[in-house]
């Protein structure tokens, strides 16, 4: 099985070539081509590349399939016997991304 660790935001994702992984919201459009560069651990079967704290010359190549919103947050604020309440709500972005290809090019191993 080949996947990949690969952080986005502040955030890590395991892509697996096929797979939809769901990532905060870009600015790209629906079939835009979108490589993900950052990539920290590469798997390949039996081999496993650790980057040192990334891999030069890895990159995810993934495609975007959707912009969509995550939950309803509620969020309420409340001081009792002062009449102080206040009602507000967060709905996240988030962007739909299909992992297209892992590519590891020739020539870097481990970053540095």
């Amino acid at each position: 099985m080949k996947y990949a660790i690969i952080e986005d935001g502040g955030k890590q994702y395991k892509a697996v070539e096929g797979s939809i992984i769901e990532i905060d919201h870009y600015q790209s459009d629906i079939g835009e081509q979108v490589d993900l560069d950052r990539v920290l651990l590469l798997v390949n079967g039996e081999e496993v590349v650790v980057g040192k704290p990334l891999i030069n010359g890895a990159k995810v190549e993934t495609t975007v399939v959707g912009q969509i919103k995550g939950p309803k947050i509620v969020v309420f604020k409340y001081k009792p016997k002062i009449r102080y309440r206040v009602k507000s709500g967060h709905r996240q972005r988030y962007t739909q991304l299909r992992i297209d290809s892992i590519v590891m090019e020739t020539g870097g191993k481990n970053g540095a």
